[in-house]
């Protein structure tokens, strides 16, 4: 068994101080061998880092996050899926906020092939992970309460700077939304960039953002992810079409809930000093709102 040798090559700057160390003792731990000296990788999400490293002959990925605490979420969702549709899990330590996967094509994923493709495929994933949520997900009936008590205070101490007609939609539906929501576990964050070409099945999702809710929920990031080449009202609206045909899913409760989604995420981006993701919000408010 790998001692954890050849694990101690350079992190990135952004890296955590101790990310080096816990990543040899996760390698000791799994008997695991660093496969690139120089392939320290920040997650895109910035939150951490992904280490290419062998274990035996097969080759898999180490993913530490520096804030762990939602890792045991993320840990039970891919157990649940097992590698159906899903990136498989192979071995987990939630509380060190560490992830061992299988390997996938880091560069080749959904955003790179045409858009109407990859929303079908994407909508069957989406389906395909719909599963009776496992105990510990977090439930999008709860998350949609917050979010129906919280958008008029937000609006107001913006400014009100979203239309207020999309904003009383935008309440009204995620009340009615929240608490009509199925049971099901739902990639929330499956946009084109976390599907990745695989070797057991051409495309699986990576970085589950899990949720106990309706597939419906996670339409909003597959339309404003590449909403530069949906351009104009109608092919907005056959993106979204693709996507509820595809995921077999309630055209309503897909419209609802990216009015929903689309409203929050703009008082969230000008919150955090977005400016592109706001401007998207309110392209796609215009054409469903």
């Amino acid at each position: 068994m790998p001692d954890g040798g050849g694990v101690e090559g350079p992190v990135p700057p952004e890296a955590e101080p101790g990310t080096a160390d816990l990543v040899v003792d996760l390698c000791r731990e799994w008997g695991l061998e660093r496969e690139d000296e120089g392939s320290w990788v920040v997650a895109e999400s910035g939150n951490g880092v992904v280490v290419p490293v062998l274990r035996g002959s097969e080759r898999c990925v180490l993913r530490v996050v520096w804030s762990p605490a939602k890792t045991a979420v993320e840990t039970r969702a891919l157990e649940a899926w097992d590698g159906r549709g899903a990136v498989r899990l192979l071995a987990a330590r939630p509380e060190r906020g560490a992830l061992l996967l299988e390997r996938l094509a880091a560069d080749r994923s959904l955003q790179r092939i045409p858009l109407s493709e990859a929303a079908d495929i994407a909508g069957r994933l989406l389906r395909r992970l719909a599963i009776p949520a496992p105990v510990g997900i977090p439930r999008l009936q709860e998350a949609a309460a917050r979010t129906e008590a919280s958008l008029p205070e937000r609006q107001y101490r913006l400014g009100r700077p979203i239309p207020q007609r999309w904003v009383d939609a935008a309440k009204s539906l995620v009340g009615e939304l929240g608490a009509t929501a199925a049971q099901l576990l739902i990639h929330a964050d499956i946009h084109y960039g976390n599907v990745l070409a695989g070797e057991r099945e051409p495309w699986l999702a990576i970085d589950p953002k899990p949720v106990a809710g309706d597939p419906e929920v996670a339409v909003a990031e597959m339309l404003w992810g590449r909403l530069d080449e949906a351009d104009g009202a109608p092919a907005l609206r056959h993106l979204l079409a693709v996507l509820v045909d595809s995921a077999g899913l309630d055209a309503a409760r897909a419209r609802g809930w990216v009015i929903v989604r689309c409203v929050d995420y703009w008082l969230w981006g000008l919150e955090n000093g977005l400016t592109e993701d706001p401007e998207r919000c309110r392209r796609i408010l215009e054409v469903l709102g």
